[in-house]
């Protein structure tokens, strides 16, 4: 059995991003080539001239909500919610507008208590799952999406240290890629943070066919793997969609030969699913895809750089080699690249 304990790697606090690059594609590019092992240093902003006429370029077109929100307990105390995703199955229904959700509060909630953000939200806690994740049941009236907008603050990593709440309005700009469309995550799919429609443009011009998938990041995303072996982990499920035409593309494009580079893990998650027999166009999926995994789909991968011990970092892993990568690691490290959601990237080919 494969362990956590190969995934893990020291890191200098430093490293850790904890604001964005002045301008999205000017943060730095590390670019390894599978075959050969050679790794190249450049800037994002120069990733085109990776890139061929004939490629398709994957992203994931979904949204972040502004989901992290702020308010008191019955008993006054402070209490931080990260609302997860809504429950529509048959032990918790939509329309009753529950949700799971994270909870931060010096002393548990008792269930059946109150919790209070403003005159517009409340929320009562109904129980406690497994991994801290709870359900509670939303009371408000009108649009959510519209009351989170004004009261709600962006979800980030618990990595990234934010000294005051006005700080936030740095987040709703950056921690956005240019891509999202579908609102739905609690994280940005951060490999496309890096794009702009420059960018964009001139890989169009060149004559890569941009693509959209739809992942949406969910709180599994802030919890840690909590086994010693890589292989009784198991991943949340997040839900997916894809529209027809564009599987089709992808699925000739895989048939052809032709290169699928994906930005993000997110992407890579759906391309792979979908590739699968007899999957819906929308649904959700626990992928989990660690060394050993037999990629048949995607030619290059865009990606951050990842935590230790984490899903993400096995995942590329998987794709171009544990010690290339590990190596690459260090190697970045000795270079100084910033690291993590707001960090630099890593192309993979």
């Amino acid at each position: 059995m494969m362990k956590v304990d190969e995934f893990d790697y020291q890191l200098p606090p430093e490293l850790i991003a904890q604001f964005p690059a002045p301008k999205r594609d000017t943060s730095r590019l590390m670019v390894i080539n599978r075959e050969n092992g050679q790794i190249e240093h450049t800037f994002f902003l120069h990733i085109e001239n990776y890139f061929k006429a004939g490629d398709i370029l994957v992203v994931n077109d979904t949204k972040v909500i502004p989901a992290r929100i702020l308010g008191y307990k019955e008993t006054g105390g402070k209490v931080e919610v990260l609302l997860l995703k809504p429950l529509n199955n048959v032990e918790c229904s939509k329309e009753k507008k529950i949700w799971e959700a994270l909870i931060n509060c010096s002393k548990k909630p008792r269930e059946g208590s109150w919790l209070f953000f403003s005159s517009d939200l409340q929320a009562q806690v109904i129980h406690q799952k497994e991994r801290g994740i709870w359900h509670v049941q939303l009371k408000y009236e009108g649009d959510l999406n519209e009351i989170l907008e004004q009261i709600g603050k962006t979800p980030l990593p618990p990595y990234i240290k934010r000294k005051n709440s006005d700080q936030d309005f740095i987040d709703r700009r950056y921690y956005q890629t240019i891509f999202a469309k579908k609102a739905g995550s609690v994280a940005a799919p951060t490999a496309g943070l890096h794009f702009t429609e420059a960018l964009i443009n001139r890989l169009r011009k060149k004559g890569v066919e941009i693509l959209s998938v739809t992942l949406d990041v969910g709180g599994g995303t802030f919890q840690p793997v909590r086994v010693k072996n890589i292989e009784e982990h198991q991943m949340h499920p997040e839900f997916y969609e894809i529209d027809p035409e564009t599987r089709k593309k992808i699925l000739q494009a895989i048939k052809r030969g032709e290169r699928v580079i994906a930005v993000g893990s997110t992407s890579v998650r759906v391309i792979e699913t979908i590739r699968q027999k007899n999957v819906p166009l929308r649904g959700y999926t626990n992928l989990f895809i660690y060394p050993g995994y037999k990629f048949n789909s995607i030619k290059g991968l865009i990606t951050n750089f990842h935590l230790p011990r984490s899903t993400l970092l096995m995942l590329v892993s998987a794709f171009a080699g544990k010690e290339l990568i590990l190596r690459a690691y260090q190697e970045a490290i000795a270079k100084k690249y910033r690291f993590y959601s707001y960090g630099d990237a890593m192309f993979i080919i």
